[in-house]
């Protein structure tokens, strides 16, 4: 069965004015959709063909000879994981057991928020920000391009898109004002304490 771009968890326009419909367009049918139909192309008539993502992105991650295949597949991934990681009216501090965990390694939700959009402002050039579960403990990481936590054994838990066409319609080059709205305006937080409990 040939991959296929899963739906989106909100309308088009659920995410207006931080995010708009305009954006999430381009973002999702255009972008999202272009790395799932190069993936199917590259994998098509492989031993491969049949996987899983997750396994396909395992199993090409170290192998320089499939990095075609690697970026696409994990970019398919990337994007499905930050879709879910939104939502209209999130953001905002987390509740309970999260927020706890979050104070415990960063000393407070504050200092959460500056790592975190830290990490998203000095990721230079395209890549994502991160919250990990990396051996047991709490971490905030980038990577470049389409690399992603699974690729080092890490967890993802939270993730913010830096690529340009994530935010370039809207905020054109002001990447630190889209930060600030996906975690005060979009993050969905029961999405974020779903992966912790995986």
């Amino acid at each position: 069965m040939p991959h296929v771009l899963p739906p989106l968890p909100y309308p088009i326009d659920a995410l207006e004015p931080s995010i708009s419909a305009n954006t999430l367009s381009f973002h999702y049918g255009k972008h999202h959709q272009t790395y799932v139909t190069n993936l199917n192309n590259l994998i098509k008539d492989t031993d491969i063909e049949s996987l899983p993502l997750e396994e396909i992105i395992k199993k090409t991650a170290k192998n320089p000879d499939q990095m075609g295949i690697f970026n696409n597949a994990a970019q398919v991934w990337n994007h499905t994981f930050f879709w879910n990681c939104m939502q209209a009216e999130g953001g905002g501090k987390p509740t309970g057991r999260l927020l706890d965990m979050i104070i415990e390694a960063f000393n407070s939700y504050e200092e959460f928020y500056n790592t975190f959009k830290q990490a998203a402002l000095t990721q230079f050039g395209s890549g994502w920000a991160w919250l990990v579960m990396d051996q047991g403990q709490l971490k905030i990481t980038k990577t470049g391009n389409a690399d992603l936590p699974m690729a080092h054994g890490m967890t993802a838990l939270l993730t913010c898109d830096v690529w340009e066409h994530a935010y370039y319609l809207d905020y054109q080059n002001r990447r630190a004002d889209f930060v600030d709205a996906f975690l005060t305006k979009l993050v969905n937080w029961s999405f974020v304490e779903k992966n912790l409990n995986a």
